[in-house]
């Protein structure tokens, strides 16, 4: 039996925002989209901690979409590094929304996890630089 995510209180945020009627859809919820453009980001800050030049996304795995996101919800974007490579970093990403509606309480919303890759100028695997 999966045990019930506790927001992570002891941590900062990588990224922490109030989405806007910009970023809904016609149900009035979050676009996926939205959520998935922000996780990309949170990743690449939390891979900067392993290498100090260009990185780019190559795969988003196990995305979970467990509730959905509501206009004015605040949403904070944890990460945490999860497999350093030679060229690669995978990260963590828990996705937690504060409910403007309900008091606040926070709620895991979304989870993922991303692999990013060091790149040189030509955009080739360059070995991690350890920043």
């Amino acid at each position: 039996m999966t045990e019930t995510p506790h927001y992570p209180a002891d941590k900062q945020p990588s990224i922490r925002r109030m989405l806007m009627p910009r970023d809904t859809n016609a149900l009035g919820t979050i676009f996926g989209g939205v959520i998935l453009a922000e996780i990309d980001l949170a990743a690449a800050i939390e891979a900067e901690k392993h290498h100090a030049g260009r990185v780019v996304t190559v795969a988003m795995d196990r995305i979970v979409f467990h509730d959905p996101v509501f206009l004015g919800d605040i949403v904070s974007f944890f990460t945490d590094t999860m497999r350093v490579g030679r060229t690669s970093v995978t990260v963590e990403v828990c996705v937690w929304a504060h409910r403007a509606r309900e008091g606040g309480e926070p709620v895991q919303v979304t989870e993922a996890q991303v692999t990013l890759v060091a790149v040189d100028e030509d955009f080739r695997p360059t070995p991690l630089n350890q920043a």
